[in-house]
């Protein structure tokens, strides 16, 4: 499926300036969509960084298409800039403090993973607790796919060994929010499996963190 090139209008309200590598963040509240602008980036960094990932970003969207608890993607502007959904949620950091997200958040949080899990994507992000958002009625919804990646680009070993360590460090996110929340609701199966440390499991774990690193650092 194809995404338009297009320029949103309408008063706009930015929510983050822009730095060296990151890109600005818009908001047009009567349209009800968010911009993730590159245009105000660096002339070198938005015309390699910044349109690989504007593109790798729309790839994952189209992917996702239709799976509630994902934003949208409405279009593309000049390949710099992303025009998503905005999520009617609120970040999850720091809520731990105020009010402990309901135990039937995190069930619909493990569905919602398990479900873009199921079309070949994995987020990598989702211990950034800003990526994840609750709203009305405890809905979860998952942000920012800039880092994330998907089974087809992963497939041949030992490729397809990070690729299943980025699935369990999906799992191991809302394993690791619920248990600021509510230690005593973590299923036993998935603790056992969050706090597992064999030879394998370490050596997956090193290989996952240097891609991360190389992931975040583009992202």
């Amino acid at each position: 499926m194809p995404v338009p090139e297009r320029q949103p209008t309408g008063p706009v309200r930015l929510l983050r300036p822009p730095s060296s590598t990151r890109p600005a963040l818009w908001s047009l509240p009567a349209r009800n969509v968010v911009v993730k602008d590159y245009r105000s980036n660096g002339f070198l960094y938005r015309n390699t960084a910044g349109r690989f990932l504007v593109w790798r970003e729309a790839k994952v969207l189209r992917r996702l298409h239709g799976l509630e608890g994902v934003p949208s993607l409405h279009g593309r502007v000049q390949s710099l800039a992303l025009v998503m959904e905005a999520l009617p949620g609120r970040p999850v950091e720091g809520l731990e403090h105020a009010s402990p997200l309901a135990p039937a958040f995190f069930e619909r949080l493990r569905d919602l993973v398990e479900g873009f899990h199921a079309r070949g994507v994995a987020h990598c992000d989702m211990k950034r607790a800003p990526n994840i958002l609750v709203g009305e009625g405890d809905e979860p919804y998952v942000v920012d796919w800039s880092a994330a990646i998907t089974a087809s680009e992963f497939r041949f070993f030992p490729l397809s060994l990070i690729y299943r360590r980025f699935l369990l460090d999906d799992r191991n996110a809302v394993v690791k929010l619920q248990l600021r929340h509510r230690p005593g609701d973590v299923p036993l199966r998935e603790l056992e499996r969050y706090r597992r440390r064999g030879p394998l499991e370490r050596f997956a774990r090193r290989i996952r963190d240097r891609a991360r690193e190389l992931l975040q650092r583009l992202a």
